[in-house]
């Protein structure tokens, strides 16, 4: 079967180097509605997307996710991206964490299809349910009751994208 949205699902890779330019209003533009399609639970769109562009904040926020793992501050989870995107879902929703990921997960795939870089970063959980990440949400006037369920970094890929591993056996079982 030779398909282009099947290759893309293929051959997508986490970028972890990132050139310092900023991808264009509509890259992003293009990226970002593409999470506004993934399936949701009772078709509640419940997803909240959030992107951040402005060099300080996102500097501010690679920090701040960096000393969650390294509190010395000498890790950079962000690989240097000038876009950050965040998924949150209210707390109480009837699916939040399942509604956020297929949000990112079509993003990521849809940056691969656009000539970009992205990487699923952890911790957006643990940057929004922190003091900081209040503050964060208020000064973007949204509500406390988010929950953080994954951030992407995004760019334009700075160097030879990875090669697909080969696939472990028995990853799927099929029964007939």
């Amino acid at each position: 079967m030779n398909n282009g949205v099947l290759k893309v699902l293929k051959e997508r890779r986490s970028i972890r180097s990132f050139k310092p330019e900023q991808i264009t209003d509509e890259e992003l533009n293009a990226v970002l509605e593409t999470g506004t399609y993934a399936a949701n639970s009772n078709g509640s769109q419940a997803p909240v997307i959030i992107a951040i562009q402005n060099p300080k904040l996102v500097k501010q926020i690679d920090e701040m996710s960096g000393k969650i793992v390294d509190p010395t501050g000498a890790f950079h989870p962000y690989y240097g991206a000038p876009t950050i995107i965040f998924v949150l879902a209210p707390e109480d929703g009837v699916a939040p964490v399942e509604d956020g990921s297929l949000a990112a997960g079509n993003m990521l795939n849809a940056t691969y299809a656009a000539g970009l870089g992205s990487c699923w970063i952890h911790r957006s959980k643990d940057i929004f349910s922190s003091e900081k990440g209040k503050v964060l949400l208020k000064q973007l006037s949204l509500p406390e009751n988010l929950m953080g369920v994954a951030s992407i970094a995004l760019g334009y890929a700075n160097g030879e994208l990875p090669k697909t591993a080969p696939r472990k056996e028995n990853y799927i079982l099929h029964v007939k």
